[in-house]
C-alpha cells in the first residue's frame, strides 16, 4: 500500500500546511525611530537652554560656590562694553538697571565677568559702579580650570 499524491497523511495534505510559524523576534524598528526623534529634539533643545554671551573667561582653581535660582550676571565685554544678563547696557544706566532687576534688594550677590582681554583696571572700575551703587556682594566668575 503506497500513498498517492495529494492524499493526506495523518490527516493533514502532503503539500500544504496550516501551522502557524511563531516570530521569536522583537521589532526594534519603533524603539529605534522614538529614539531618533528623542536624540534629534534634545540636540535642538540643549543649545536653547543655555543662553550667554560670548566671553573668554579666564581659569579658576578655586571650589565653585552653589549657583542661586536666579542669577544676575553683569558682564565686561572685550570691547569694554557692560552687558547686564544679556542686554548691552550704559555704564551710567547700570545702577538703574540693577535696582529694576534686583527689585531694590541690595544684599542679592551680583556675579562679575568679563572676558581675558579686559584689563584689571577695566574690570575695577566696573566694579567700583557696584560698590558705589550699594551692591556690596560681588562674585567673580571664571572657569574651573581642574582638569
Amino acid at each position: 500500500m503506497g500513498v498517492k499524491l495529494g492524499q493526506a497523511v495523518g490527516g493533514r495534505a502532503r503539500g500544504g500546511s496550516d501551522d502557524l510559524v511563531e516570530a521569536h523576534e522583537i521589532n526594534v524598528t519603533p524603539f529605534i525611530d522614538v529614539m531618533l526623534v528623542l536624540l534629534i529634539i534634545f540636540m535642538v533643545a540643549a543649545p536653547l537652554a543655555t543662553v550667554d554671551l560670548g566671553v573668554d573667561l579666564p581659569a579658576s582653581a578655586v571650589e565653585p560656590s552653589p549657583r542661586p535660582d536666579k542669577p544676575v550676571f553683569v558682564t565686561v565685554k572685550p570691547d569694554l562694553s557692560v552687558a547686564v544678563s544679556e542686554d548691552v547696557i550704559a555704564r551710567d544706566a547700570l545702577t538703574s538697571t540693577l535696582d529694576s532687576i534686583t527689585q531694590g534688594k541690595k544684599d542679592e550677590r551680583i556675579f562679575l565677568r568679563a572676558d581675558k582681554a579686559v584689563s584689571y583696571g577695566d574690570l575695577m572700575e566696573v566694579m567700583n559702579l557696584l560698590r558705589n551703587a550699594g551692591y556690596l556682594k560681588i562674585a567673580l566668575v571664571g572657569l574651573d580650570g581642574r582638569s
